[in-house]
């Protein structure tokens, strides 16, 4: 059944705490102290809506209220949680804190909107402080993979995968095995075939090892391009674009991403 609040205190996109209570009676008086510091602390997402229930007794009729103080938590015009009598402000919170938004949830929505328009790097450094806060999230994983896959990270994407659970192994979840499979296809090229063999013909040829590491990079094995042109600087820390090259494929990794530090304090090791 669908409660219908004064407008003042209606609200499709937040979580309304409504109290119940009545002026004069000492237990009210208690809880209302402290529902106010639980308001505060949530005042992003939760509203504090007080019914009097002297003067509003329809409003306390309608929510079956019985005893003073209650407290309800509503959400889109329905009733979701709730007690009666004084708790502490620890007991409320944890009554309630689990109805709030969590900050990793407006994190996922960013990113979510960030892969439907093609900008998977923002969405990467996006999703990467959302699984920091929260690592057990399957949606939150399987998104951060996907993105991952798309900036050539395939081992790290593969990695997450298998922390993923059956009950999770969606459509996403395939979808991502199907581009890890292209990707690894793309990274057996003949180009690349042709590079190696040439490469174990002539180990020191600086040449060749730019080369390789500009495909490599170019089929998404990103980590395995930087380690290869990096063992360029290190024999040669002038040899034609290698630095170039270098600094340019780690700036093209996106923020959060630990390689980018990686490679960063390696070259800084050198040119410093």
């Amino acid at each position: 059944m669908w409660l219908i609040l004064p407008q003042k205190i209606s609200s499709k996109t937040q979580v309304v705490m409504v109290e119940f209570w009545a002026e004069g009676y000492e237990p009210s008086q208690q809880l209302a102290a402290i529902l106010a510091n639980v308001a505060a602390k949530f005042s992003d997402n939760l509203i504090h809506a007080r019914v009097d229930c002297q003067k509003q007794q329809e409003i306390a009729g309608q929510f079956g209220v019985q005893n003073l103080p209650t407290v309800i938590l509503v959400k889109e015009g329905q009733p979701i949680d709730g007690f009666a009598g004084v708790q502490t402000e620890e007991q409320i919170i944890t009554t309630f804190e689990k109805h709030l938004p969590k900050p990793e949830d407006a994190l996922y929505e960013q990113a979510v909107e960030l892969v439907s328009a093609g900008d998977y790097q923002q969405a990467y450094t996006v999703l990467k402080q959302a699984h920091d806060m929260n690592a057990e999230r399957a949606d939150i994983k399987l998104l951060l993979a996907d993105c991952q896959v798309e900036l050539g990270q395939i081992k790290q994407a593969k990695a997450l995968l298998e922390t993923i659970g059956l009950v999770d192994q969606d459509i996403l979840f395939k979808s991502i095995l199907g581009k890890i499979e292209l990707a690894e296809q793309a990274a057996d090229s003949p180009e690349i075939k042709a590079l190696q063999a040439a490469l174990e013909a002539s180990p020191d040829d600086l040449e060749i090892k730019v080369k390789l590491a500009v495909q490599l990079h170019q089929t998404t094995q990103v980590e395995e391009a930087l380690e290869l042109i990096l063992s360029v600087l290190y024999k040669d820390l002038n040899f034609g674009d290698a630095k170039k090259l270098t600094l340019d494929m780690i700036n093209a990794l996106p923020d959060g991403d630990p390689l980018k530090s990686k490679y960063r304090r390696k070259v800084y090791s050198l040119l410093y």
